[in-house]
């Protein structure tokens, strides 16, 4: 029987084919009609929706919460996607600047990271004390609490890759100029700390994988499927009804009435340069 080496995380023994890119895209196309569905619902009924995203670098979150979007309104939907905090919210409570960021009603939120940062690249990184790593440990399924009974719908999703998958990625970025702006510095320090991220992800889960706010893991290795099974899973989460508008009748066109548009000569027209 062969060893795996220590701190991967493991493949499953029913890996499937890669999915086709036609039967990727027409899935994709009716999942996203149900987004729409769903944000329609969200929206009419003030439901406040956030869905977290938390994963190994690399591991697809970012295409995800962009298929999410791709055809949903960004006033009801939005993404969170913070940065390196201020030497202010240093000084803040830890979740202080997260609760900003929390949806109103009618509002979906994806964080593409989250307050689980101090879980995971913050104490493998040093960034913060140990102290403050099992203090947000204790707190967080708290705060978690205080926010699902506030009426709060609260989605978690780890995406799970394994390291071969995370190297051949990065390797791919490293030659793409348009992705290269992806391989920021803790991108290039988590390879070296694998096994380390590893057992933060591990602690993570022992103390945050509760029954009011559960991680639910999505096998990441193919992005396509890793994609469509996340989506599919988050729209099995709502019981929605279809409240999307119809087709509507379309006003005519109001009479120029002796209106005439300048020349295109005096304006700043941009070049064409296609031939």
């Amino acid at each position: 029987m062969g060893s795996r080496k220590k701190g991967t995380e493991p493949k499953p023994a029913n890996a499937k084919p890669k999915l086709p890119r036609k039967v990727y895209e027409k899935k994709l196309e009716e999942l996203q009609v149900e987004l729409v569905k769903l944000q329609e619902w969200v929206k009419a009924k003030g439901l406040r929706m956030v869905v977290v995203f938390e994963g190994r670098d690399a591991a697809g979150k970012g295409g995800t919460i962009k298929r999410i979007m791709q055809r949903l309104n960004p006033r009801v939907c939005r993404v969170v996607a913070l940065g390196i905090p201020t030497e202010r919210e240093r000084s803040e409570w830890y979740y202080q600047r997260y609760v900003a960021h929390l949806p109103t009603a009618g509002e979906i939120v994806l964080f593409d990271r989250s307050w689980y940062n101090r879980a995971g690249v913050e104490p493998v990184m040093g960034f913060c004390t140990e102290d403050q790593h099992q203090e947000f440990l204790r707190t967080c399924p708290q705060f978690e609490r205080m926010l699902v009974r506030s009426g709060l719908i609260l989605v978690k999703y780890w995406f799970s890759v394994s390291e071969e998958e995370q190297e051949r990625r990065f390797q791919q970025r490293n030659i793409d100029p348009v992705r290269r702006w992806k391989l920021s510095p803790m991108d290039l320090e988590s390879r070296a700390r694998w096994v380390d991220y590893s057992i933060a992800k591990d602690t993570m889960f022992e103390h945050t994988d509760v029954k009011h706010a559960p991680w639910y893991v999505v096998e990441a290795d193919q992005k396509r499927r890793a994609r469509l099974n996340c989506i599919h899973h988050l729209l099995s989460l709502v019981e929605y009804e279809d409240l999307s508008p119809g087709p509507v009748e379309l006003p005519e066109p109001s009479d120029a009435k002796g209106y005439v548009r300048p020349p295109f000569s005096e304006q700043n027209i941009v070049p064409d340069i296609m031939p």
